[in-house]
């Protein structure tokens, strides 16, 4: 085991975050079945079961597979758990016929049985498959042990009521998945962050950001950039970072400055003159705008703000601008109304 592993080993009484930390790392192993490799998700799922049932994790991780959402066991698996919770499990079969029978260990005087025979199997469909031709003594009795053990002690399975192959996942010999459609138990529900997750890519890897960064430094239409700015408001990626040729940005800053350069009459590469640098006014408060006019201009960005759905005006502001809007002058303030409200600047 390595030492990242030894470090975030979670105890019985771990908290979530240290377990979320320990499935993240143990997910990184190339030796775990395809189902929890780089799934930490899953990992941690199967880490909750195994606790649940009283089981050490890599028993969970070997033994238990979700199937289509549904929780699902190797049959040696359902074996030891008939056989932990006292109860007397006997299995017997060749090729052609497998045997199982429960003795409950509370009711020691009847004996509960289920028979497979490759008659039946070939009834169910079943026989086709090509791990029932490789090895139809192996499935039978597998079969047999998880239908006996539904009917005499459900209770011990704690939910896992069927193997994968029940499942429909293609298996081996020994009941092992080796296909299946494999999903997270539990969808994150709206409005609830999802620990695992990252940024969402588009369908051609670009991300949601970087494409509207994009879009904005192609554009010579400024209300479309605007439109752009009250987008990544709505969505809150004005802080997200993009790429602006070789420089790394805030998505915000850049939507602000590019909705500038557009306004400027020489903002058209086609017709500033080769070297040519236009630099903005710097208007200080209390020079050219009256402290008045700066309050009426602050008053109409926070209701454009409101409006445009931006909960972090004063942090957003300060990161385009450099400073914050009680230091800013009514011409600062007035186009960042412009571009929430997409009135002409």
């Amino acid at each position: 085991m390595s030492a990242e592993l030894v470090k975030h080993q979670p105890t019985p009484s771990a908290s979530l975050p240290e377990k979320m930390q320990y499935a993240k790392a143990l997910a990184e192993s190339g030796m775990l079945p395809g189902q929890y490799r780089k799934q930490p998700a899953n990992l941690l799922y199967a880490l909750e079961y195994a606790e649940s049932l009283n089981l050490h994790p890599m028993a969970a991780i070997t033994g238990i597979h979700v199937i289509e959402g549904k929780p699902s066991a190797s049959s040696a698996l359902i074996s030891a758990l008939v056989r932990r919770a006292g109860h007397k499990l006997r299995v017997r079969g060749n090729d052609q016929e497998a045997v199982a029978q429960i003795v409950r260990s509370d009711d020691p005087d009847f004996t509960f049985e289920a028979r497979w025979t490759m008659a039946r199997a070939e009834q169910a469909g079943l026989a086709r498959k090509a791990v029932w031709k490789n090895y139809p003594a192996a499935m039978l009795k597998a079969r047999a042990i998880t239908e006996v053990a539904r009917d005499a002690c459900e209770e011990a399975l704690s939910g896992m009521h069927y193997t994968p192959e029940e499942l429909g996942a293609n298996v081996n010999a020994d009941g092992e998945v080796i296909e299946a459609d494999v999903q997270q138990l539990r969808r994150v529900q709206p409005g609830e962050s999802d620990p695992w997750a990252a940024p969402a890519p588009g369908g051609d890897g670009i991300t949601p950001e970087q494409s509207i960064a994009d879009v904005a430094g192609t554009t010579t239409n400024q209300a479309l950039v605007k439109e752009q700015y009250r987008q990544a408001a709505r969505a809150g990626l004005l802080a997200a970072t993009v790429k602006v040729g070789d420089e790394s940005t805030e998505l915000g800053a850049y939507l602000i400055a590019r909705g500038k350069e557009l306004a400027s009459p020489t903002g058209d590469d086609e017709q500033q003159d080769e070297g040519e640098v236009v630099e903005a006014e710097v208007v200080e408060p209390g020079v050219t705008d009256s402290v008045a006019e700066a309050q009426a201009a602050e008053a109409e960005l926070r209701a454009a703000a409101e409006k445009a759905g931006l909960t972090e005006l004063d942090a957003e502001f300060e990161r385009s601008y450099g400073l914050p809007i009680s230091e800013a002058g009514a011409t600062d303030l007035r186009a960042m109304t412009a571009i929430l409200t997409g009135t002409a600047a």
